[in-house]
């Protein structure tokens, strides 16, 4: 029998990623596969040798008994056959699955309560989070911002760095991590930032970085060896707002091993706005969450499946970003204020000048120097409108919609030296009968955002696990996982569905139900 999981033609369309291998003759015709071993040490060492005489580079070390390996893709079905060798599988590839660019809240309100904290009754156990020190959660993702205002710090927070050359985990480039861990356990501070379900420092928290500052993916592989990493740290629950679309059994079999050891692991159900699975989402052992919005509407974007055991608030959901990283846009014509979408990557400046329209900003017209750009979208990117209103000398730009509605956009990386922000298509027909007054733009660096996706649910459904096991310790994490899917808030078609599964999660439900009928019932 074939000792590889797929055919090997298959393996080599599905990881056309070339990696660089200095000192083969297989540089520009590589793959990223799992090597699993036969069991004993002799075996490895043999397997090992293999690998080296096909061209392999190993990558990262799983456990001893599985291998990331860049391999020549013309010595996969050969080194397959060794005797030393149990398996071959492609190193699937996991992504965060967050959607959309950040937004920020309005930051004169002082502290602000996340919906989703109510909506999850996390705010409704007898004494709050005040046993979480004897529950520990660890976050894979993509590095949490140690020095941000509303995380916590200290002796509480620990993490692994470094997890197939993601970098320091103190460090998060992407803000997707920063933004899991705010939902989690931002700290009750009063008029500063948000509250997450368990706000008082209370909780142990264990980070382990998987995803680098530069944006990339991880794979099955450092997934497989961060939950490890998570094992190791003693922690209770495993949270992982990630996924992708290929399973791997390496992977599978890792979380199955982690569930006998008593470890309850959550991961986000996906973004894909289909009915396919995510892993490691689809695994038995994984509970599968999918998003919901403030109104416990489906979010139209969450995958649904057989899969999707449970749901919480997946959209507009407010937490913390790395210090900085978040950007607040404003938006004045005369006497009129506007609300304003984010432009990501705009420069965190104002400025004030007269209104002048810019068409579609698809060319030079020095007409506006000095002046703010009104901007229709379409035709060319957003980048290209506001360097076009730049280098006609136009000190800010504003993008309004050309179809119904307001829109979050991005400069795509693209360096400009102006301010920049987007508004709805009412808003920009209100304006075109402003030309002339003073429009005053402004883009101001935060410390918070609102993000959408699967990714944000799955805090949610990490912590209320954490919060209510908290009060029971004695309960096994299957049997935490069974209360929490009985006692959900069941919406949609009646019982589990493939949008909602059993329903919203509910911490003080499922508090209720341990307390009255035990663990697990």
């Amino acid at each position: 029998m074939n000792k590889t999981s797929f055919p090997v033609s298959r393996l080599a369309a599905s990881l056309g990623l070339a990696f660089a291998l200095l000192g083969t003759a297989y540089a520009a015709d590589t793959t990223r596969v799992i090597v699993s071993f036969k069991p004993g040490t002799a075996a490895a060492k043999l397997a090992r040798a293999a690998i080296a005489k096909a061209g392999g580079q190993i990558k990262l070390d799983i456990d001893g008994e599985n291998v990331a390996v860049v391999l020549p893709k013309a010595a996969v079905a050969a080194l397959a056959k060794h005797s030393a060798i149990s398996l071959i599988e492609e190193d699937a590839k996991r992504y965060p699955l967050s959607l959309t660019t950040p937004s920020a809240p309005p930051y004169e309100l002082g502290q602000l309560v996340p919906y989703g904290i109510k909506m999850v009754q996390a705010d409704q156990l007898p004494s709050l989070d005040a046993n979480a020190g004897n529950r520990k959660i660890c976050i894979i993702d993509s590095g949490y911002d140690i020095t941000h205002e509303d995380l916590q710090h200290g002796a509480n927070v620990t993490g692994n760095d470094d997890i197939g050359g993601a970098g320091l985990w103190t460090v998060d480039g992407t803000h997707h991590g920063t933004h899991v861990a705010g939902t989690i356990s931002a700290v009750n501070q009063a008029g500063v930032g948000v509250v997450g379900v368990l706000p008082n420092s209370k909780i142990k928290l264990h980070i382990v970085k998987v995803f680098g500052d530069n944006g990339t993916w991880a794979y099955s592989s450092t997934l497989s060896a961060a939950a490890k990493k998570c094992q190791a740290a003693g922690a209770n629950v495993i949270s992982m707002s990630l996924g992708g679309p290929v399973p791997n059994s390496t992977e599978k079999n890792t979380f199955t091993k982690l569930q006998t050891a008593g470890i309850l692991s959550i991961a986000a159900a996906g973004n894909g706005a289909n009915t396919q699975t995510s892993y490691p989402a689809g695994y038995a052992p994984v509970m599968s969450v999918a998003a919901l919005d403030e109104n416990k509407a489906w979010a139209t974007f969450s995958q649904r499946n057989k899969d999707v055991e449970i749901a919480a608030p997946g959209v507009g959901v407010l937490s913390t970003v790395p210090m900085g990283a978040g950007s607040e846009p404003s938006l004045t014509v005369g006497a009129t204020v506007y609300a304003p979408g984010a432009m990501d990557g705009s420069p965190a400046i104002s400025a004030s000048a007269p209104l002048a329209n810019f068409g579609l900003g698809d060319a030079i017209d020095t007409s506006v120097a000095g002046k703010v750009c009104l901007i229709q979208r379409g035709n060319i990117a957003f980048s290209d409108k506001v360097l076009n209103c730049q280098n006609s000398g136009g000190v800010g730009a504003v993008v309004y919609n050309n179809v119904a509605g307001g829109f979050a956009g991005t400069l795509g990386g693209v360096a400009t030296t102006i301010p920049s922000v987007t508004a709805s298509d009412t808003e920009g027909a209100a304006m075109l009968g402003q030309l002339g007054q003073t429009a005053t733009v402004a883009v101001t660096a935060t410390n918070y955002a609102f993000f959408d996706g699967t990714s944000m649910a799955t805090p949610h459904v990490s912590a209320v696990a954490a919060l209510v096991w908290s009060y029971f310790p004695s309960c096994t994490g299957e049997q935490i996982r069974q209360s929490l899917n009985k006692s959900a808030l069941d919406l949609g078609v009646a019982g589990k569905d493939v949008r909602f599964g059993y329903g919203l999660v509910q911490a003080k439900a499922a508090y209720d139900r341990i307390g009255s009928l035990g663990c697990g019932n």
